[in-house]
């Protein structure tokens, strides 16, 4: 596609000068450059080895609206060492015109599909050093429960370590102690603690 022209009829112009008559970029396709971090890398490359075409999703800003699908194209082959992550390109067919040049986007890169994990909300997680544990709440009751992490996405983290159907404490952690009595509330959670990390 051609952008806006640069110069105007009647302008000097000169062909050694390094002033553009207009730009002329390519949208259909376009690659998109994201980060992966490093602590992700093996898993991407274990997929990559097996032939997988992993699906790449462009998001908009806020997250909420996915704006085109596409498929990783290659990855850099060093890691940044400032920011402990990995330069990925993603090709898009773009045939909507969606994406433009140096638009910025958010990307989600979707190495496994996972089935029939348990998903807590990530807020609800505790950590003590390197054990990370919940409240679960039995008869009105708190008791620790440590928990293996797994992914995290949206907010939500897959656990293991309980089960579909415990109820888990998602406030006033700081109050709480194994075999704390406690008074269940079923109200909305407050916007800080549902976007909470």
């Amino acid at each position: 596609r051609v952008g806006l022209r640069l110069v105007d009829p009647g302008n000097l112009v000169q062909s050694s000068g390094s002033t553009a008559l207009a730009v002329v970029t390519q949208i259909e396709p376009i690659t998109v450059i994201f980060t992966v971090a490093q602590d992700h890398l093996d898993e991407v490359l274990a997929q990559l080895r097996h032939g997988a075409r992993l699906t790449v999703d462009a998001y908009d800003r806020t997250q909420q609206t996915r704006l085109a699908t596409g498929k990783l194209l290659a990855l850099d082959n060093q890691i940044d060492t400032t920011t402990g992550t990995v330069k990925m390109r993603a090709l898009f067919d773009n045939k909507q015109d969606i994406l433009y040049p140096n638009q910025f986007v958010n990307t989600r890169l979707l190495v496994t599909t996972q089935h029939n994990m348990t998903l807590i909300p990530t807020y609800a997680i505790q950590h003590n050093g390197e054990i990370a544990f919940v409240y679960v709440i039995q008869n009105g009751v708190a008791h620790v429960r440590n928990v293996k992490e797994g992914t995290t996405d949206a907010g939500m983290t897959a656990v293991e370590g309980i089960n579909p159907g415990d109820e888990v404490a998602t406030s006033s952690y700081e109050k709480l102690q194994d075999g704390s009595k406690v008074n269940i509330s079923k109200r909305p959670i407050p916007q800080s603690e549902s976007n909470a990390p």
